[in-house]
């Protein structure tokens, strides 16, 4: 009898914890994806001003639940001369990056700062910069570091374009693996880097989930490409992509166009920040849905081998 009774016990425990478990599944398979910020700004030379808006941005980000919040290429400044621009450059260990830090730490939040002007590792003999795109994690820690690729070298004179980032910058040596984020696998690209499909592609190959081009695309470059590039980004690499952008009027020499974006695995912008003025948008980062665009229409299965891209070479 006492043995019937322990073994009958031990059955109820075992359907208890049997219960106790679909429970935490059922739960876990219901809980809200997490959210990403994207904000836009419109920066100026006046680092400490735009410090002070990054801030705020992002604590309206965290205050709206964000894990990570996406600041835009310049975040730290745009200068208005060459000149400027390298004067006020700074290395990652400098004042601009530790500021950063701080608010990661306090506000418990990921941050990517989407190209920062850092002296490059010849400073004082070259004075020339890397482009870098900077993931700090909520512990405060920089968890990556990608030094844009390509650098924007572009005349349109019928645009009234003329920019050589090269001037002034060095193009990154590598791309960098995706980062694990409380997000998803981020892979990280900067601005005139989107018209390259091939970053993207090998982000994908890498594991990326989702990409960022946090970006300073010009009115007119902006108006004609920003949205179609950044949804065939997505469509090609079924990820999803969030575009934090510069917007407005810099200085007297400069202005952007807007409109970051964050696009879905299939193509369909879910949010646009307009062309006006600074602003915060969040979005859910749903990643079944990059499992299942992947899975229902299988693109990466389908791809041939490298050689055969290169046959009519």
């Amino acid at each position: 009898m006492f043995s019937w009774v322990l073994g009958s016990c031990a059955k109820h425990l075992a359907s208890l914890a049997r219960l106790r478990h679909k429970t935490t599944q059922l739960k876990m398979s219901t809980s809200p994806p997490p959210l990403a910020a994207i904000c836009q700004l419109t920066a100026t030379p006046n680092k400490e001003a735009n410090f002070s808006i990054c801030k705020k941005l992002v604590e309206e980000a965290k205050e709206k639940g964000a894990s990570m919040a996406f600041l835009p290429e310049g975040f730290d400044y745009i200068g208005s001369s060459r000149e400027e621009t390298l004067s006020l450059s700074e290395s990652l260990a400098g004042d601009t990056i530790a500021g950063y830090i701080k608010v990661a730490r306090q506000l418990d939040v990921w941050l990517s700062l989407g190209g920062f002007h850092e002296q490059g590792p010849e400073w004082e003999r070259e004075k020339r910069i890397y482009n870098s795109h900077i993931i700090i994690n909520n512990k405060g820690d920089i968890v990556s570091v990608y030094r844009k690729s390509h650098l924007f070298d572009v005349k349109l004179p019928e645009k009234g374009i003329s920019l050589m980032e090269s001037d002034f910058t060095l193009p990154g040596p590598s791309l960098v693996s995706p980062v694990q984020t409380p997000i998803g696998k981020v892979g990280l690209g900067i601005c005139y880097d989107l018209r390259f499909s091939e970053l993207s592609l090998a982000l994908q190959r890498s594991g990326a989930e989702i990409l960022t081009y946090p970006s300073a695309f010009t009115v007119a470059t902006g108006a004609a490409h920003w949205e179609v590039l950044l949804r065939a980004r997505a469509i090609e690499t079924q990820c999803f992509v969030l575009a934090a952008a510069q917007v407005g009027q810099h200085h007297e020499k400069r202005a952007s166009y807007g409109h970051s974006l964050a696009v879905d695995p299939w193509g369909e912008v879910l949010a646009d920040c307009g062309g006006e003025s600074p602003a915060v948008v969040l979005v859910e980062v749903d990643l079944d849905k990059v499992r299942r665009t992947r899975k229902n229409m299988p693109v990466q299965q389908h791809r041939r081998e490298t050689a055969f891209y290169h046959s009519l070479e």
